[in-house]
């Protein structure tokens, strides 16, 4: 099976600040941002108290409530 039948090519609006600390700080790691986001989709999936973590954050202010 191809690797491009297997995801999904999408685009997120990312704030720039936010972008940028995690440049700095994924450096050492090594990790990417893909790597997070599939990460973080897939914990959100399975584990209710990371999605219930991420559901009630809210300091991301910039520029409006999508964020």
């Amino acid at each position: 099976m191809k690797d491009n039948e297997n995801t999904k090519l999408t685009t997120v609006k990312i704030l720039k600040v936010i972008y940028s600390k995690f440049k700095q700080v994924s450096f050492d790691s090594g990790i990417t941002l893909q790597k997070v986001v599939n990460r973080s989709l897939d914990l959100y999936d399975k584990d209710e108290e990371f999605r219930e973590k991420i559901n009630k954050y809210n300091k991301l202010y910039s520029s409006g409530s999508q964020f």
